[in-house]
Parts: C-alpha cells; structure tokens; sequence
C-alpha cells in the first residue's frame, strides 16, 4: 500500500495528458492528481496504472481510462455534499473519485467478488461511501431517491427507467448507451417528466448486465 514520489510524479504527468485531451474541471483534474490509482490495480499492471489506459480487474470487469473517469465526472457538474449515485462500483476508483470530490455516495455492485473485495478495499485507504450495495444497478435505488447525479460506469444497452425517475429536477444522469461501441450520453431532469438530453461521442465498456450475479 505504498505510494511513491515516483507514483506522484506519475500522476501529475497523468494530469497533463488529461488537459491536453479536453478535460478542464480544476477539481476533478486535482482529484485524478491525488487518488493512488495503482493500489486499486493487481501488482502485476502497476506500470500501466497511469497510462491513460483502462485494464482488467476481477470478475472480467476492468478499471476504467482515467480520460472516462475524467469525462464522466465532469459532466456530472458535481458539488460538494451532492448526493450521487453510482451503478457499477467496480475497482472502486470511480467511487473515490467522488469522496473525494467531496460528494455522498451510493454505489451499487452486482459482482459479488467485487462487491466484497472494494467494500473492504475503500476504507482502509479512507474512502467511506454513504452506502456500497450488492444489487441490480438497472434498478437503482429507490429508498436513497432522490439523487443530484446519477453515474454509470458500464454499458447500458438502453436507459434504465429507474435510474431517470431517480434523479433530482435538475439532477443529471451521465450513461453510456450502446451494445458494442457506448455513445456517452448526458441526461438533466428538467421537470417531472421533462429531460434534455445531450450526446459526448463514442467509448468502450464492459457491458451492464441485469438480473445477473
């Protein structure tokens, strides 16, 4: 559980790529800059852990590229003490990218291997989520309801109904939607049936599977 001048260094050269590749948000440029990425990796990719590359996990699931950690979070136009739901915890970076942006977390995980591994993992670097979760992401979480942001972090066939009645009037869901290729997709809750909807090119996930643990 070491981190190193060398991962340091690393990092705010990770910082750099994300700049030049679009990302602006001070915070959330400073959050990558900040978060150990490589302790949330296995050992054998610790070189890998700050290209701006996503790798395999456990569960055949992977961790996603920081550039899509960068990008989602971004949209999500995230404030401290917002209450965010995540559906997919996976490695857990995604999640300590929002502690420590500073936001309520609820996350949810369907693979019980993950679920138990980074439900242990998370605090033992200080990173306390309001609620880590194993359960069907495509049904949200209803008794948390309602929530300012809604991230996704694996590809959704469609969009999950749950997840947009969840949201906040002005609350904003940022999902990937697609089979093979995701095009990343923005949607802001504008009144109680009403969402503007916003579309951010194309990205590659794992896909997220319903019912199915």
């Amino acid at each position: 559980m070491k981190d190193t001048f060398k991962h340091q260094g690393l990092r705010q050269q990770l910082v750099n790529t994300l700049k030049n590749k679009g990302i602006t948000d001070v915070n959330v440029l400073k959050t990558i800059g900040n978060i150990p990425r490589h302790l949330f990796m296995d050992s054998s990719f610790l070189d890998h852990a700050y290209q701006d590359k996503a790798f395999p996990i456990a569960a055949d699931q992977t961790i996603s590229q920081p550039y899509t950690v960068a990008f989602q979070t971004e949209l999500l136009k995230i404030k401290r003490e917002a209450k965010i739901l995540e559906i997919g915890t996976g490695s857990g970076y995604q999640t300590a990218v929002l502690c420590e942006l500073g936001v309520k977390v609820y996350s949810i995980e369907r693979q019980l291997e993950l679920f138990k591994k980074t439900s242990k993992f998370l605090p033992k670097l200080g990173y306390r989520p309001k609620q880590l979760i194993f359960g069907d992401g495509y049904k949200g979480m209803p008794e948390e309801a309602p929530f300012d942001g809604i991230i996704v972090t694996a590809g959704a066939p469609f969009v999950p109904t749950p997840l947009l009645s969840q949201l906040k009037i002005g609350g904003r869901l940022v999902i990937p939607v697609g089979d093979q290729v995701q095009t990343m997709t923005l949607f802001v809750r504008k009144g109680p049936k009403e969402f503007e909807k916003h579309e951010f090119g194309e990205f590659r996930f794992v896909p997220l599977l319903e019912d199915k643990n």
